[in-house]
């Protein structure tokens, strides 16, 4: 009875939600909170569609993993488990963000923020519409990794009893629905551009938030969630069906409009697709170091100079020195650039040919003999190094595979550019050369590096300095390639799909798609059927977003992860010095991935905890 008239004091410093919303100031500091954990998915090592994608591996056995924690890209291996799953978005674990804490965040928000007198209209209408966005955004995130989820529209109150706190989960299409709705609430509210890009670069737009709807829209009409007969009998312990196991044409109809209306929102606010502009040291520049650079800083150009970026995550982009070579002398007697992130040769071999075929359909591509050596001559001096050996399928390629690969051999424009052009090559055979393995930290373990996520500015030499970039979250190249998905799918034209592959492919330096298949293909009528236009804009999607994040989900929504990673992931014999020795493919990863793993799996103590929950396919 003594110590009640103290415990009736709130102690100082400790903050109350009267506190966070008593004025304009403090309220926006929430508001920021509600974002902050979308600020956390910079990391690529914690992004299922980089990590799971097949485009990368990290080693398992480096001495020091040099701050990337290795469990995203171990669950190809099969480390993945119900009882400590990786990369948990559920409950924020082994990497993942606690994305149910995010959405209690925001309706935390929502329902305060009528409490701070001096907020005004307007502004209070904008930011109940971001924080609306990003309740529908954190539930895409636990949709696409989980499926069915439970629904969480408004907190629940701190006296709930103990059912009202064990929650179901949602069918699948619920899910969808809600989280277009919350969209569909939140974009008359949203500003079309944000005007002080000093201050609010980041923050949510009208196109923002219809390139998003069109996104969920396309992964609830596709094969994972759209008829899926795998997940037939998965059904709540009431008996609800979670999943629909009829296919439903309708719902490619609804994501055509929702891409069609988030392209014409987007180009009416300035969006388009991004050229280089050298700055002007540049004095000369061949034609196909602009296209190759066209390419690179449409991703590593500033937000605010890259006109094709509609979304990208306001903080920098952590990971460039996991994705570079070493190129200079000093640079290889003080290696601080990890160069970790490993391309396999399957990745590399997904890219076009210069015709814009693949490399396997191409009648003028020596596809049998493309292991074999060739050296670099003036001709391809802009790609590969003059006199240097390397392999013949590194010759005769598109421009994207010299934008986003770096290989033993291949040119590297930039790193400390002065004057004209500055040409750098890597050598990467053995622990002799610059870029080869000197210790069991720094180094490359398939010979190629995602070179597309390195910005060209960047200098690494006797120490390093990074020119920061934003990842892309979703550009312009990318809506139109989901709209020449979602029309494809509605079963229309050919000549109509291929206006929107035409204008990606144009911009990478590659002829139409009817002009390339019908001339240098042998199949050349594999665009004229709707199964062979799906393969064509398949291949186009992960070859212009490859390492963007987004080719793994597009992957487990196709229902196409587990052919893709049927097959040993590969890299070169990067020990051996000699050339003949070195381009000897060996197997370093055969990845563990079956039909189970297109969702995760729900903790086990979370099904004990909460006994209203079931668990997903086959965990």
């Amino acid at each position: 009875m003594s110590c009640k008239k103290y415990l009736d004091v709130t102690p100082d410093n400790v903050g109350t939600i009267d506190y966070a919303f008593r004025n304009r100031n403090e309220a926006e500091n929430y508001l920021f909170s509600c974002y902050a954990t979308l600020q956390q998915l910079i990391y690529p090592q914690n992004n299922p569609g980089f990590t799971t994608s097949a485009e990368i591996i990290f080693p398992n056995n480096l001495t020091d993993n040099q701050g990337i924690d290795p469990t995203g890209f171990n669950l190809i291996r099969g480390t993945q488990s119900a009882q400590n799953p990786g990369l948990n978005y559920w409950d924020g674990q082994n990497g993942g963000q606690a994305t149910f804490r995010a959405i209690r965040r925001c309706n935390t928000m929502l329902e305060n923020i009528d409490k701070p007198v001096d907020l005004g209209a307007d502004e209070k209408k904008r930011w109940i519409a971001e924080v609306k966005f990003l309740k529908a955004y954190y539930h895409f995130i636990l949709y696409r990794m989980y499926g069915p989820i439970p629904i969480t529209d408004v907190n629940l109150p701190i006296n709930a009893s103990t059912e009202q706190v064990k929650v179901k989960r949602d069918p699948a299409d619920s899910v969808v629905n809600y989280m277009v709705r919350l969209l569909d609430q939140a974009t008359p509210n949203l500003p079309a551009v944000i005007q002080n890009q000093t201050k609010e670069l980041g923050r949510i737009t009208q196109p923002i938030a219809l390139a998003v709807k069109a996104q969920i829209l396309a992964t609830a009409a596709s094969p994972l969630f759209n008829g899926n007969p795998d997940y037939t009998g998965v059904k709540n312990k009431d008996g609800k069906v979670l999943f629909n196991s009829a296919y439903d044409a309708t719902k490619w109809d609804k994501a055509a409009a929702a891409c069609l209306a988030a392209i014409q929102s987007a180009e009416a606010n300035g969006n388009k697709l991004h050229t280089f502009i050298a700055p002007a040291n540049i004095t000369t520049l061949s034609d196909s170091l602009k296209t190759v650079l066209d390419l690179q800083t449409a991703i590593t150009e500033k937000w605010d100079l890259n006109t094709e970026i509609i979304w990208a995550l306001n903080p920098y982009f952590p990971g460039q020195t996991y994705c570079g070579p070493r190129l200079t002398a000093k640079a290889a007697a003080n290696p601080q650039f990890q160069g970790t992130f490993a391309v396999p040769i399957s990745e590399q071999e997904l890219f076009y040919s210069n015709k814009g075929v693949p490399i396997n359909e191409d009648k003028t591509f020596d596809y049998t003999n493309r292991y074999s050596l060739q050296t670099g001559d003036k001709a391809n001096r802009f790609y590969i190094a003059n006199n240097y050996t390397t392999v013949k399928g590194h010759f005769n390629r598109e421009p994207r595979f010299y934008a986003d690969l770096g290989f033993d051999g291949g040119i590297w424009f930039g790193n400390g550019l002065v004057g004209q052009e500055s040409l750098y090559s890597i050598q990467a055979r053995g622990s002799g050369d610059l870029a080869g393995p000197t210790d069991n930290v720094r180094l490359n373990i398939t010979g190629y590096w995602p070179k597309k996520l390195v910005n060209y500015l960047t200098v690494y030499d006797d120490g390093y300095t990074i020119a920061d970039f934003r990842l892309p979250v979703i550009r312009l190249a990318g809506l139109y390639l989901l709209y020449a998905e979602a029309l494809n799918e509605q079963g229309k034209s050919y000549t109509e799909v291929v206006t929107y592959l035409d204008k990606v492919r144009s911009r990478a330096g590659l002829p139409g798609v009817v002009d390339a298949w019908s001339n240098y293909s042998n199949n050349p009528t594999k665009y004229t059927t709707k199964d062979g236009l799906r393969q064509i804009i398949h291949q186009e999607s992960r070859i212009e977003l490859a390492f963007e994040c987004q080719p793994g989900w597009d992957l487990r929504r196709w229902k196409e992860l587990q052919a893709v990673l049927s097959q040993p992931l590969q890299g070169w014999n990067i020990y051996e010095p000699d050339a003949i020795n070195y381009y000897r493919p060996r197997t370093l990863v055969a990845p563990v991935f079956n039909v189970r793993n297109y969702l995760w799996p729900i903790t086990n103590d979370d099904l004990i905890v909460n006994d209203n929950l079931v668990q997903n396919l086959n965990w």
